[in-house]
């Protein structure tokens, strides 16, 4: 099969990194001649050494920055139908191994052999995240072997995500199998929350949090918890049912802050939790000059720095975030705060959470360090795939 696909070159001195295992090449390390140029998008080809040595089977992209992901070391390897179930089965086998339901990110892209991909399970319902012309150009097959392997009844098909125009792809939501039912719901740590798989953000729920919001829901009997960047009550429904006084839960989404209000009555929690549309930054201001606090103060912001460009910038953000977050803390309670941008590393994260902490004269132990669950492997090529930082403090410990 080597034989029928394009070859594509690298550059003199280019193929180390390919070579010790790095899954991705970029443009400027391909000899991209008129030849390489002209191969349509997410087509296979086989990566070779500036000396004719192949490299592997990569999906292809002539126009994006991250020209090749490589998917097999075979040359020849056949990427089909057959090709995906193999690589779902063996992400599958290692979820049920971890997890006793099956809810989880059951695909987790490079770390799980499939680049550009992201695949969610919610029981027998699939949503797969397509970010890539490769990946899009499987789409069919991937749905029809995630059906196969996992036996599923309805898998969603969201291509609609901003990453996708780097690849010069047009949005699309397709559903394979049964309809979506009206409404979704996702039993975690015994809280049933919603979700809309079909229009929420990303695929529709965060299983990255998941032992995050159990270790802050151990904190919270008995607290006053402020939630801000909720979306559909992730932390701050897990704390009600950890025995919370109170909930605050504050976004700018209005959709996501009803599929929380539906989970909370849902729960029983309807009378300690109340939910508030507003921009993050605003709300936390506000309730500064107002002199509220809290026992518990939570913030899972999107990423605040989506190209390396933004890095000056997102950092200040981070700082600012745990300023004005810091300050509406009580006495020996705690922060709970996350960054999921790939391009702040763990320390810089520390670094400016810890400055927004000092820039209130307050002391700070930090109780948890953490990073995504087990379900969200790390490509250890790829210290991106590793993009969720958290920390929980205990502020004024010697209080």
């Amino acid at each position: 099969m080597s034989e029928q696909r394009p070859v594509v070159s690298l550059m003199a001195g280019a193929g180390r990194r390919a070579e010790q295992g790095h899954p991705w090449i970029f443009s400027n390390e391909i000899r991209m001649d008129p030849s390489a140029k002209a191969i349509p998008p997410g087509s296979p080809v086989v990566i070779a050494t500036e000396h004719g040595a192949p490299l592997g089977v990569a999906m292809f992209n002539p126009h994006s920055l991250i020209a090749a992901r490589l998917l097999d070391r075979d040359p020849g390897a056949a990427i089909d139908r057959t090709f995906l179930e193999r690589r779902i089965a063996s992400a599958l086998a290692m979820r049920e191994r971890l997890y006793d339901t099956p809810c989880y990110r059951l695909v987790h892209a490079e770390a799980d052999g499939l680049p550009g991909l992201a695949v969610d399970r919610y029981g027998p319902i699939a949503v797969a995240q397509i970010n890539t012309a490769g990946i899009d150009r499987l789409a069919d097959p991937l749905a029809e072997a995630l059906i196969a392997v996992c036996g599923l009844e309805t898998v969603v098909l969201r291509g609609d995500s901003p990453i996708r125009r780097l690849e010069g792809l047009e949005d699309s939501v397709r559903v394979v199998g049964r309809p979506l039912p009206d409404g979704v719901t996702i039993d975690e740590n015994g809280v049933a929350y919603c979700a809309d798989l079909a229009g929420g953000q990303k695929t529709g729920w965060y299983y990255d949090q998941r032992d995050n919001r159990t270790f802050m829901a151990r904190l919270a009997r008995g607290a006053k918890v402020l939630d801000v960047y909720t979306h559909a009550g992730g932390f701050g429904l897990a704390c009600a049912r950890g025995g919370a006084e109170a909930v605050t839960l504050v976004d700018r989404s209005a959709p996501a802050l009803e599929l929380a209000t539906r989970a909370a009555e849902a729960n029983g929690f309807a009378e300690r939790v109340r939910t508030v549309t507003a921009e993050a930054f605003e709300d936390l201001a506000v309730r500064r000059d107002r002199g509220e606090s809290y026992d518990i103060v939570i913030c899972d912001p999107p990423a605040f720095v989506k190209s390396k460009k933004d890095l000056g910038a997102g950092a200040k953000a981070y700082r600012k975030l745990a300023r004005l977050a810091t300050r509406l803390v009580s006495p020996g309670g705690f922060l709970g705060i996350a960054s999921c941008s790939h391009h702040v590393d763990a320390d810089t994260f520390l670094f400016q959470v810890r400055r927004g902490v000092q820039d209130v004269g307050r002391e700070a132990a930090v109780i948890r360090r953490a990073g995504a669950g087990p379900d969200h492997p790390m490509h250890p090529q790829l210290p991106e795939s590793a993009y969720l930082k958290f920390l929980a403090l205990r502020l004024d410990p010697g209080a």
